[in-house]
């Protein structure tokens, strides 16, 4: 069985903003497969299923995103799967919006959910799928960045990359993760690199 995790804050506050991209992909992901989280375990949201022929749990971690390390420990210490299939789903301020990025493993970055998911379970060896949301450049502070919602001019990206990310978590289910890291991770190098050549372009 896989344990596939989104990363967001609970309470319609939050619904829609960048922090809750995680939830937003499992929620996408879930309808695809006629899977309904809707059952409280754990100290979140939970809904099994097969999906690309495997089994399934989908996690929404109800802690608030600074303890979504209490929510995860609890599912791993009841379900006692390989940390290799646990696939943790977040923002990420350090990609751009409309990108995806899947690792194995590493560090939690500056992202407080993942921090808390390491240090609850001592532990950074397991895989993720980082979305991109775009870093602040203004003079807003972080937390009010990664819990406000998207400009107009970006939605429609941030929609396509969060579909693109619920394709490359069915392709780590079916294929495996290299060959999910091969697929996706190079679209959105190869998508980054469109976005550069327009911006030369525009200053031609």
């Amino acid at each position: 069985m896989y344990i596939i995790v989104g990363l967001g804050n609970p309470g319609k506050r939050y619904e829609n903003t960048k922090h809750n991209v995680g939830f937003i992909t499992l929620d996408l992901l879930a309808e695809k497969h006629a899977i309904k989280i809707n059952k409280i375990k754990h100290k979140a949201l939970v809904g099994e299923g097969i999906i690309s022929g495997q089994k399934v749990l989908l996690v929404k971690p109800q802690t608030y995103m600074n303890l979504s390390g209490n929510s995860v420990r609890e599912v791993l210490s009841y379900y006692k799967i390989d940390l290799q299939k646990l696939i943790v789903v977040y923002d990420d301020v350090d990609l751009p919006i409309g990108r995806i990025r899947i690792r194995k493993r590493g560090s939690a970055g500056t992202h407080n959910g993942m921090r808390s998911i390491i240090y609850d379970i001592q532990d950074d060896n397991f895989p993720r799928l980082r979305i991109g949301i775009g870093g602040n450049k203004g003079p807003m502070r972080l937390t009010d960045y990664v819990i406000g919602g998207f400009k107009k001019e970006d939605k429609k990206t941030i929609e396509e990359s969060i579909t693109r990310a619920v394709e490359a978590l069915e392709c780590i289910l079916e294929k495996g993760i290299d060959s999910a890291m091969n697929e996706y991770n190079a679209t959105s190098k190869d998508m980054e690199k469109d976005l550069e050549q327009r911006d030369c372009n525009k200053d031609d």
